[in-house]
């Protein structure tokens, strides 16, 4: 997680800076950059490193610059938009070396911006998603920084914490913040220090404030005053003409997104080499997840379905017992919540009427609050302790996709987060923290086959039942296929774990039903065999989804769509794109509205 420093006051020397930015060392960086206000020679000069604080220093030595005068930023990066590049460092600026800035978080809208503003004439220099608020901000400015600010984050769509100077207002430092921490520190006669961490203020600052979420501090030297901006909701009525880009459906948009989705939702959150996941949301409550004994999911529909998944991961990997449950009926069941326990909710929109209900009973008694969610500021990142976001940017299409395999995705890094807390060894949590880094180009091989799958839909569309089967972690996932094809077709599906057939869905088999068996090549995959086999057994058609290389699958089932290997923990995150691909042409070629499924919404904010 990025550190942010940024400096003004009475102090010309940079030491003030350098000082605080090392208090932030703990946090994890590969690049370290500044940029200083110099007033006699009206200008910002930017300096930038590879490597660590020291081998700033050790720049800024060797290049002769006197370097003194403030406003100053100060920062040190982890590489997640762009590799490890001078190019790439922080602090970024305009065209004209006019806006400076140091930024922690993510810019979910970042290409559009970036094509928006190139078309305008402006000249990007590096892969960030940073130098877009740069160039945003140098095009709102007029001579007052905080007004270009304003309306420059009003364009942003994601979470921020910045540190801006401009050398045509020299006298004011601006931070703004969202989703992101930020602190002013106060010292008592010398000036203001803001920075992404407490830590960095001490033993500079006596006082500190802390930003809140859409609020912009404008400060000078001897002062500093609060902007509240009212965050800006998206319009109903104009969500048909957000741009499709070239897809029939949001829907199939949304699939398709799915590999640059899980990019975003992992950037910056693994160290590969430590077997570590690394969750800004959580710092705060580091020490009491370290202690929780249980952990309680909570969640509606196909979030649902993903805290099912948790469950399994965690138990399995972290080794805390968990139990999920529906939050329409958390509250209702009296609920033990014993010492030591932390309840976990996952919600798409931040609002389901249901989860929130959950969460605040849970606040009554005390129990630690967590959140997934990918709505910013919204009414579930408000009420829980501490969370992490998706940042997958807008689903318009009522069927959840790429927020599922983004909620997985946040899942296992939780997963990973604690049980290296705990007793998850440095070879698993490497040979896991590599898998997950894989998954999106491995999801973007699943969708090559978006034509076969259509098919296969095609050769299926007309059966008016089925069912899908699963086993292990991928029980849930057979849920989840059946809700889709549900919700998108309209035609009758369960889901059923794959043990569970001969005790009564078996009855349903014949030449007229359908069966989806979700079967890669993981520790039950013999088990998922033998209930293939009860089904081709009494004439039921079969469509499984396999893993690459399993070729002795053709001879036991009437269709086959392969997946690629990864580890048992990540399966489902792979198996469910062929089920969401499938569900979406089978709607489609019945004529439905897949964006719009009848009598659902997106957002479901009554009981």
């Amino acid at each position: 997680m990025c550190g942010i420093v940024g400096y003004i006051g009475k102090q010309r020397d940079i030491k003030v800076g350098l000082a605080a930015l090392k208090r932030l060392e703990y946090r994890g960086y590969d690049s370290a950059g500044l940029a200083v206000f110099d007033s006699e020679k009206n200008q910002i000069i930017g300096l930038k490193s590879i490597g660590r604080i020291d081998d700033l220093e050790n720049k800024i030595a060797k290049s002769g610059l006197s370097l003194n005068g403030n406003p100053s930023l100060f920062h040190t990066r982890w590489a997640t938009h762009g590799g490890v590049t001078e190019a790439n460092a922080h602090p970024h600026s305009d065209c004209k070396g006019n806006i400076w800035l140091v930024h922690n978080g993510i810019i979910e809208n970042h290409k559009e911006l970036r094509e928006s503003l190139e078309k305008e004439g402006h000249k990007f220099v590096s892969e960030t998603d940073t130098e877009v608020i740069a160039h945003l901000i140098e095009k709102f400015f007029d001579g007052n920084l905080e007004e270009a600010v304003r309306k420059a984050v009003r364009l942003i769509r994601g979470a921020y914490a910045l540190a801006i100077i401009a050398k045509d207002d020299p006298q004011k430092l601006v931070a703004a913040r969202l989703s992101s921490p930020l602190v002013i520190g106060i010292s008592a006669n010398d000036g203001y220090i803001v920075a992404s961490d407490a830590t960095a203020v001490v033993p500079y600052a006596k006082q500190v404030v802390n930003l809140e979420d859409n609020e912009i501090a404008v400060i000078n030297h001897n002062d500093f005053y609060i902007l509240k901006e009212k965050q800006p909701e998206d319009l109903e009525i104009d969500a048909e003409e957000i741009q499709k880009g070239g897809y029939p459906h949001y829907m199939l948009k949304e699939i398709m997104e799915q590999p640059e989705a899980l990019e975003n939702s992992l950037k910056g959150r693994l160290i590969l080499e430590q077997g570590l996941a690394q969750l800004g949301g959580l710092q705060n409550v580091s020490d009491q997840l370290r202690k929780i004994k249980r952990l309680r999911i909570v969640a509606c529909g196909t979030a649902y379905h993903a805290g099912l998944i948790g469950k399994y991961m965690m138990e399995e990997y972290a080794g805390i017992p968990t139990e999920v449950d529906i939050a329409s009926e958390f509250r209702y069941r009296k609920p033990i919540l014993e010492e030591n326990t932390a309840l976990l909710c996952i919600s798409q929109s931040g609002e389901t009427a249901d989860t929130l209900a959950a969460i605040q009973e849970a606040k009554r008694r005390g129990v630690l609050t967590l959140g997934i969610v990918n709505a910013i500021g919204s009414s579930i990142v408000r009420e829980t302790d501490a969370g992490v976001y998706n940042h997958i940017g807008p689903e318009i299409g009522v069927a959840a996709t790429k927020s599922f395999v983004s909620q997985l995705a946040i899942l296992a890094l939780l997963t990973l987060y604690l049980g290296r807390q705990r007793n998850l060894s440095l070879v698993k949590g490497q040979r896991i923290a590599a898998d997950i880094q894989k998954l999106p180009e491995l999801v973007a091989e699943i969708l090559k086959q978006n034509d076969t799958i259509k098919e296969v839909a095609e050769k299926y569309k007309d059966f008016n039942n089925g069912c899908f089967i699963g086993r292990k972690y991928n029980a849930p996932i057979a849920l989840e296929g059946a809700l889709k094809l549900k919700e998108i077709s309209y035609l009758h599906a369960e889901g059923v774990v794959g043990g569970e057939l001969k005790h009564g869905p078996l009855a349903l088999v014949d030449e007229n039903f359908l069966t989806v068996a979700v079967c890669p090549s993981d520790s039950v995959y013999e088990k998922m065999v033998s209930n293939i086999q009860q089904v081709k057994g009494r004439n039921g058609k079969v469509i499984a989804i396999a893993t690459e290389g399993n070729e002795d699958i053709k001879n036991i089932v009437d269709d086959v769509i392969y997946i690629p290997r990864v580890s048992e923990i990540l399966t489902p995150i792979l198996s469910v794109v062929p089920l969401q691909l499938f569900a979406y042409h089978v709607g489609v070629l019945r004529g439905c509205d897949v964006d719009k499924p009848r009598n659902l919404a997106k957002s479901v904010t009554v009981e």
